[in-house]
Formats: C-alpha cells, structure tokens, sequence
C-alpha cells in the first residue's frame, strides 16, 4: 500500500470517527430533551398539588434531572473537543495525501523526463552504430573472427522470487514460456536453463558459483527506490540495493555476460552492473506480469536463433506491440562502454 492510500485511509478512520461521536452527541442531546421534559412534568405536578410530601418528591425529581442534565452538559463538551481535535487530525492527514500526491507527480514527472533522455541517448546510439556499418572488407573479416569464440553453449540461470504479500506474479509461466520459447529455437541445444526459486540474497553467489552462467535473470518484484525483492528466511520481502547487486557481480564469476531485470523500476540496477557484464536489461517504470513474460520469451527466442543482443531486445519488444501490450518503452538495454548491441552475440550465429 502506498503512503497516499495509507494517509487516505486514515483521513477515512478519523472521519469515521467524528461520525460516531457527532452520534454520541445527539443521544446526550436527546436525554437533555427528555430530562426537560421530566422537570417540566414535575413543576406541573408540584402547581397543582398542595400535599408537602408530593412537592418534596417532585422537587427531588427536579433536582435529579437537573443534576443529569449537568452531566450530559459535561458530556457533550468533551464530545465537541474530541470532534474538534478529530477534525484537525483529518484536516492534518489531507494535507499529507496532498504532499505526497505531489512527490508522486514529480517522481512520474523525473521518471518521463529519464526515459526521454535515455530514449535519445538510444537514437545517438543508433545513429552511431550507422556510421560503424560503414566498414571496410577487413574490419568485417576481423567481426567474423571475433564470433569464433562465442561459447558453443550458453547457460541461463533464472532466479525467481515472490515474498509473502507482494502480488502474486506467474514466475513459473515465465520460466515455462522461456523454456519454451529456446526449444523452438534454431540453436535450442546452445541454451542450457537453469532455475531457483525464493530466492534469498545470499542464494546469488551460491547459484551463481554452482551453476556459472552466462546469462543471470532477476525474475520477480523491484521497489520504486530501485531496489530488487528477494525474501528473508521467513518468506518475507528482503529489499537488496543496487550497490549490493554490484559489488555481487563483481566478485562473481567472470563467465557473466548479462544480467536480465526482469522487475520493476531496475533501471538503475541495470545501469550500475553493465560496468561489469558487456550488457543488462532493466525496466524503466513498473512492468505488468504478462508484459514480462512476453518480452523475456521472445528475447530469449532470438538470442537462440543466433540474433545479435540489440536485434533480439528490438524483436522482444516489438513482442509486446503484437500482443497489444502497451508497454514497450518499458525495457530497456545497456551496453557496457566501448560495446555495440548489434554486434553483440550471445549464442554462435551461421557463419
């Protein structure tokens, strides 16, 4: 739940609140009504009586309903304090729904403004790789070379995670589709898949030196901050930051070529690892469930048809637009320094 719909809610409690006590109100009002009404009654009986011994008992009625009336009285002031600090606190937790509906706009705001700057620094990169393919024959000779030592198999390892209470996601149709998607693949014997479940932090190092693999994917929840959702001992959500993700592929096994964010807003996760792998994948807003299936199956697909790293990250989302999803401004791929996606390959293409 956000801090909006928390400061909502409890503007709703502390209304709810000032409802019930406006009712208390008007019961206290109601037997100040009915007390009068008594002392009226009273005073009545006593005019037309000259017996002492009824004038005293109906004086004595008068004075215990005055003395009832004076206790509603102090009732009913108390109440109308009570409602009047309730109706600061309402007026107080408006405000904060305010403040942070506006925090909210200017993170959407700075996060439209990113994928703006990201989405031209993308265009100055196509823009580069044009000018590259203007090559001589023995520059293309030297890329030919440079295929033969594309490893004959890769491994894929798929790390998934979804804590107690977060949404529930279809991890496991992701993996299935992914696996799918590489059996129908030219190069689908190039593909090893290898997968772990709830995952923990320390479950990274421990997957990543058990199986070394070329390619490593988040699967699962990311928090706004950036931050990627593993679980603690107990199943529970365990934020991990993208300094820790960092420092953990950088002491990981130099096999690494890629890491794949399959989470929301990772981003930065991404932007911070590629200074160690040659490329990564992050999302750039918060990504929805069949979105991520789609987009991670149909990368994988290209990559097994021996496509390079920027054809089959265009191919993934061009996945999306033919499913009509409309979130393929989503995802998007880093290179490390010096690299070009399209002349990166993962899998061993047709020479």
């Amino acid at each position: 739940m956000s801090l909006v719909d928390t400061y909502r809610n409890n503007a709703q409690r502390k209304q709810a609140d000032i409802t019930k006590l406006s009712q208390d109100k008007a019961k206290e009002s109601s037997k100040i009504a009915t007390l009068r009404g008594k002392i009226n009654s009273a005073n009545s009986a006593i005019a037309r009586t000259k017996t002492p011994s009824t004038i005293r008992s109906k004086q004595n009625e008068i004075a215990r309903a005055e003395k009832d009336i004076a206790a509603c009285d102090k009732k009913i002031a108390d109440i109308e304090r009570k409602i009047a600090q309730k109706r600061k606190e309402v007026a107080a937790e408006e405000k904060k729904v305010r403040n942070e509906e506006d925090k909210e706009q200017k993170k959407r705001d700075a996060a439209e403004k990113r994928r703006i700057q990201e989405s031209d620094r993308q265009l100055n990169q196509i823009n580069t790789s044009i000018s590259r393919h203007e090559r001589t024959q023995t520059s293309i000779i030297n890329e030919i070379e440079k295929l033969k030592y594309v490893p004959e198999i890769i491994t894929v390892l798929f790390m998934a995670s979804n804590p107690v209470g977060s949404d529930h996601l279809r991890l496991d149709e992701e993996a299935r589709n992914i696996q799918e998607m590489i059996r129908k693949s030219k190069h689908r014997d190039s593909v090893k898949f290898d997968s772990r479940w709830a995952v923990r932090p320390l479950d990274i190092l421990q997957a990543i030196n058990e199986v070394n693999p070329d390619i490593v994917h988040f699967s699962g929840h990311g928090a706004e901050t950036g931050d990627l959702v593993l679980e603690n001992q107990d199943g529970n959500a365990k934020f991990v930051t993208k300094e820790a993700i960092t420092q953990t592929i950088m002491a990981a096994s130099d096999k690494i070529k890629m890491i794949f964010f399959n989470t929301c807003f990772s981003y930065e996760q991404a932007q911070a690892v590629v200074t160690h792998v040659d490329a990564a994948i992050g999302m750039l807003d918060s990504v929805g469930d069949k979105a991520a299936q789609v987009f991670a199956a149909q990368f994988y697909s290209a990559i097994g048809f021996g496509l390079p790293l920027q054809k089959a990250f265009d191919q993934a989302k061009s996945a999306l637009l033919l499913e009509g999803i409309p979130e393929d401004n989503t995802p998007y791929l880093y290179v490390k320094d010096g690299l070009d996606a399209s002349e990166v390959y993962l899998v061993r293409p047709e020479l």
